[in-house]
């Protein structure tokens, strides 16, 4: 799609207007790419150039609306098509029947149904199955299996996904002797189980305690050729956690790799949270940073638990870590651990300091890094050259005057040394007069000499104190 847009972009310049064709294209394409918010850009696009989505392309971006929860905008869609002329069919009425039956909202799924059967369409097997979901969703799952009969009196066979989802939700309501029997059902009926299957009886047999009964059933699957994925092994691994088997726990992680299946964040939640229970908090430690290396986004819980249980001595690598946050870029995150470290009293030092500071500047938060670098001077920290120099040109960027000239002026006060004078007078007049290129280039180049004190090589004067 990056390709696409470069080329749309060459038809922009060159004063072309993609046509009807081009427009529904990529429109459908971000839309399967899961860039929803382009392909609403190139929709209102379209719009204003008195073109008209077709029938596929509003069918793509209701479905896109559904997978984000808003289905509110799903319906304007919806509706836009009846304004146009435009006649839904038998994807598009399914599409919002599943989006409001996955959320639970039963009422609108059926509303749209009725729709659906007015326009002449009848509900295939997906549409049976968005409303069995939607049943077990609820708790329902007497009504699921009503339809279930249902579908089967209209001439259609229910397949594996219409079964276990409703396996799915006998395990959900703790029903566990109803979902093995749908089980059997279903093999009768020659609709063998599959991975989700498999996945659902075991989550629930893990949920009530039967850890034997859930690792038989997991090397049935196995037996099957049913290759278990990440949410199967969460679940063991989750359930071994609880039993307090922690060397079973990471062995299952280390065979879920060999086998080529990458562990998320839950997976990775779910180890933190066992180890920590036994104050195995280095191994807890080192899952965190190979969680947050293998570019996955911890949740809250995952370094709040782990911060919970650190010594002194092992926030060294929670630290490290708010580096790794910051140099991703990713600075909710940093400013979280930034602040733990604060309520437990552990103080943060320079090197914290001039990581969160560099960090703010390349994340384009300037207000938040001059405070910080205000607090850090405050209590008698040295910036780094490097953060300095980042600051300054990021506050000239943002046009915060009177914050840069303070900035400037303690830098130049912090400036002892005879050989500096030169270079200081340098960046005075430049300051004065605007060259701030001459100024960014001078302090560099004074950074580079050793005549701006850095961390631990002295106190500078505390404009502040």
């Amino acid at each position: 799609m990056n390709e696409s847009s470069e080329i749309l972009a060459e038809m922009s310049r060159k004063g072309y207007v993609p046509d009807e064709v081009t427009y529904n294209t990529l429109v459908n394409g971000y839309c399967k790419d899961g860039n929803f918010h382009q392909a609403l850009v190139l929709h209102a696009e379209m719009v204003r150039n008195g073109l008209s989505p077709n029938v596929v392309t509003y069918t793509s971006l209701i479905n896109s609306m559904c997978k984000a929860g808003n289905l509110n905008r799903a319906m304007e869609f919806f509706d836009q098509m009846h304004v146009r002329g435009l006649h839904p069919n038998e994807r598009t009425y399914t599409t919002l029947i599943n989006g409001f039956a996955q959320k639970g909202f039963l009422n609108e799924a059926y509303r749209i149904l009725n729709k659906m059967l007015r326009s002449g369409f009848k509900p295939s097997i997906v549409t049976y199955n968005a409303l069995i979901n939607g049943h077990c969703v609820l708790g329902r799952t007497e009504e699921a299996i009503g339809l279930l009969q249902d579908m089967v009196g209209k001439g259609l066979s229910p397949d594996v996904v219409s079964y276990s989802t409703i396996i799915a939700g006998f395990c959900g309501n703790q029903e566990l002797e109803r979902a093995f029997q749908m089980k059997l059902e279903m093999v009768e009926k020659g609709v063998l189980p599959d991975a989700i299957t498999y996945s659902s009886l075991i989550q629930g047999l893990c949920e009530q305690g039967k850890l034997t009964e859930a690792c038989d059933l997991f090397q049935e699957m196995l037996t099957f050729r049913l290759p278990p994925d990440e949410f199967t092994y969460t679940t063991l691994i989750n359930a071994y956690c609880k039993e307090g088997d922690l060397k079973k726990a990471l062995h299952l992680h280390d065979e879920m790799i060999h086998k080529g299946f990458l562990p998320d964040v839950v997976t990775y939640n779910v180890l933190i949270n066992g180890l920590n229970k036994q104050a195995r908090t280095k191994e807890a430690k080192r899952l965190l940073l190979k969680l947050f290396y293998d570019e996955s986004i911890p949740f809250e819980v995952t370094y709040d638990t782990l911060i919970e249980n650190c010594c002194n001595i092992e926030f060294k690598s929670v630290v490290a870590l708010m580096k790794g946050f910051c140099m991703k870029g990713m600075m909710d995150e940093a400013d979280r651990v930034f602040e733990s470290m604060i309520e437990r009293n552990h103080s943060p030092n320079e090197a914290v300091y001039n990581v969160i500071i560099h960090g703010h500047c390349r994340g384009g938060n300037i207000q938040k890094a001059y405070k910080l670098y205000k607090e850090m001077v405050h209590f008698g920290f040295v910036p780094h050259t490097v953060t300095v120099i980042a600051l300054v040109k990021s506050l000239f960027s943002e046009g915060m005057n009177e914050e840069l000239n303070q900035v400037i002026e303690n830098i130049l006060r912090s400036c002892k040394l005879i050989d500096a004078e030169l270079a200081k007078v340098l960046v005075e007049i430049n300051h004065k007069e605007g060259n701030m290129d001459v100024v960014f280039n001078v302090l560099t180049e004074m950074a580079k000499d050793g005549l701006i004190p850095s961390s631990g090589s002295g106190t500078p004067a505390n404009p502040w104190a």
